[in-house]
């Protein structure tokens, strides 16, 4: 903890600890609130691979992170030094319960890549089959425990201590990194997600998806076919041609489309480095362990809102959106409306081609942002994702727009919405609803009337303005009684005096005089009250 409140206060964050800022060399103090999205990155970057890793996760989530901070995060990369290879191999010996060379006839010492859970090295396998063999760093786990202890130990400091600090809900998102980084941790999940994804691909040569091969394979170790190609990161864009750069750029966002509007089961990190180029019309993927899932009803809210922004129609926006999951106050929709439309007029009278998909997103979740809005995870991750697709996009052709690509997709989806055969299943399934409830319904009556009998049939209302209504209703109730003395009083005065035996005045007798004052000054406060409380 206090290697981490040094390092804090070395980039402007020393507050968070309750520590004086360090001075650079020659200067001053760095201001906390400039280039703060630069210093963040720096000091993640200083700590170590477990909190870069939660810098990218940091970056995943622009509906709660200020956009300076994601802009910075989004460029951390994953790298960390590589093992000495003896503890690489004492892990795959581990795991496997056989020696390396009885695995593999062929195993490279040095890795192709580095990062902060594994390691990937080249092999062969006693078949002759080339093969990519993914190994867990010894001691992975427990070490991100410890670092996701001392995240949360920071967290709850910054989030006790410092009011200021008020840009990021720092211990939500050590939760989310806690829960993504232990599913990466088990690469089960990430061979299971590579088979989903061959077998969407199937039949469709443009896009490779390598065979993981079971029986190398555990939870720590995992061994899959070497497919062709050249890491984008890797690539040498210049021996290609603008044609070839189009295609290329094209055939990538394709891709994706497909996968979010076909699939329902995308890619969730698009990087250069994971995606090998072998033409420009083909291309193989690899490292699927970061993914996300779209339901077919989530797909169609997306198309529903697609097609509503490229027609303007920002006064169906917060429906789309509330279909989608978000979740704002009623009283929010209005305000969620006149700022979304804002966003779109400034688009409205550019060509499709013309518009940067980048940008639209950024300036709808910094909308999201500023009103304090949150994302269910699947759609801030496909944001990312598509943030990330078309930065990559336009790395190769800065003439490409991913609207262009995913206009057709979302269009086909809409009408398959009303193609006879949806349309008789969707009536199928309604029906079936329809019916169950229907049967299900005299039970439930049952249920309800059992409640009733037994008394355990509560109702509890709840509502802000309850009290006041009550004092309302209270202040009328005191009126009508005031009311009704003074009314009485009158009453009671006029007989009194018309019959009382005493001494008259003008026919009546001095007996009533008292009632008559009384009801009437209670008749004229009651009516000045009334006066004064504007009511009538």
């Amino acid at each position: 903890m206090g290697e981490i409140a040094h390092v804090a206060a070395r980039h402007g964050f020393g507050y968070v600890f309750g520590r004086k800022e360090a001075v650079p060399e020659g200067g001053d103090a760095a201001p906390r609130g400039r280039n703060r999205g630069r210093r963040v990155r720096s000091m993640l970057d200083e700590l170590g691979p477990t909190f870069v890793k939660f810098g990218q996760i940091l970056a995943t989530r622009p509906d709660i992170v200020p956009p300076d901070i994601v802009a910075e995060l989004r460029g951390l990369q994953d790298d960390a030094r590589p093992e000495p290879f003896d503890r690489v191999r004492a892990v795959v010996e581990e795991e496997l319960g056989l020696s390396l060379e009885r695995v593999y006839v062929e195993f490279d010492e040095e890795p192709m890549a580095s990062a902060s859970i594994g390691q990937v090295h080249r092999a062969v396998l006693p078949g002759g089959q080339d093969v990519v063999v993914k190994v867990q760093r010894p001691g992975a786990e427990r070490q991100i425990e410890a670092d996701i202890q001392l995240m949360y130990q920071t967290a709850r400091v910054a989030r006790d201590n410092v009011r200021r600090l008020q840009f990021l809900d720092l211990v939500g998102m050590v939760d989310q990194f806690s829960r993504t980084v232990r599913r990466e941790l088990d690469y089960g999940i990430e061979a299971r997600n590579a088979e989903v994804f061959r077998q969407n691909f199937a039949g469709e040569p443009t896009v490779l998806v390598p065979r993981i091969h079971w029986r190398q394979s555990t939870s720590r170790v995992l061994t899959m076919e070497r497919v062709p190609g050249t890491s984008l990161a890797h690539f040498d864009l210049d021996v290609l041609s603008q044609e070839e750069r189009r295609r290329l750029a094209h055939r990538i966002t394709e891709t994706w489309m497909r996968m979010i509007f076909v699939h329902g089961f995308f890619h969730a990190d698009p990087h250069p480095a994971n995606i090998l180029i072998r033409d420009p019309d083909n291309l193989s993927l690899v490292d699927f362990g970061m993914t996300a899932q779209l339901s077919r009803r989530d797909r169609e809210a997306m198309v529903r809102l697609l097609l509503d922004v490229l027609a303007g129609d920002a006064d169906r926006l917060p429906r789309r959106l509330r279909a989608l999951g978000m979740r704002y106050p009623r009283g929010m929709e209005d305000e969620l409306a006149e700022q979304l439309n804002v966003v779109i007029e400034r688009y409205s009278n550019a060509a499709l081609g013309e518009i940067d998909a980048r940008a639209v997103m950024r300036e709808t979740f910094e909308t999201i942002y500023r009103l304090d809005i949150s994302l269910p995870s699947r759609y801030v991750m496909m944001d990312k994702t598509i943030a990330t697709l078309g930065g990559v996009a336009l790395t190769i052709d800065p003439d490409l727009n991913v609207f262009d690509v995913a206009r057709p997709y979302a269009v086909r989806m809409a009408a398959e919405r009303y193609r006879p055969e949806r349309i008789v299943n969707r009536a199928r399934v309604d029906a079936g609803r329809l019916t169950s409830a229907m049967l299900e319904y005299p039970f439930q009556v049952s249920e309800l009337l059992d409640e009733f009998k037994d008394g355990a049939f509560e109702i509890t209302v709840r509502s802000d303005d309850l009290s006041k209504a009550a004092d309302k209703a209270q202040s009328s109730i005191n009126r009508l009684a005031i009311a009704i003395v003074a009314a009485a009083l009158l009453v009671a005065s006029s007989v009194l005096a018309v019959f009382a035996d005493a001494d008259k005045f003008v026919g009546l007798s001095w007996v009533a005089v008292p009632a008559v004052l009384a009801g009437g000054a209670l008749i004229g406060w009651l009516v000045l009250g009334i006066l004064r409380s504007g009511r009538w």
